[in-house]
């Protein structure tokens, strides 16, 4: 979670998208899904990542987090629990659900 939350941060969309699972998220359309990541990392302001939880599993692993982040003057932080799936040996992110 946290390298994700940096790549964001750092505008690396290549990782970004290397690490998302084929779940809700995922894009067929590579090009189109790159400029998505990017206009949202180029109008975010990334202001801090919390983990307050953390479930390891064999091939399923949940991360409950807060993100600090901000967009055009206004708060657009949110907590979510995030789903992440073990694909060809590494972990990548599947879907979230909004944590309270």
């Amino acid at each position: 979670m946290r390298s994700r939350y940096c790549a964001y941060a750092l505008g690396l969309v290549d990782y970004v998208i290397d690490t998302t699972a084929k779940g809700p998220q995922f894009q067929d359309d590579r090009v189109a899904w790159t400029q998505q990541i990017e206009a949202f990392c180029r109008g975010t302001r990334f202001g801090g990542l919390r983990i307050s939880e953390h479930v390891d599993g064999e091939e399923e692993a949940f991360v409950t987090f807060h993100a600090t982040l901000e967009q055009a003057g206004r708060d657009a932080s949110f907590a979510e629990r995030s789903r992440f799936v073990r694909e060809d040996g590494r972990w990548k992110y599947h879907s979230g659900t909004p944590a309270p």
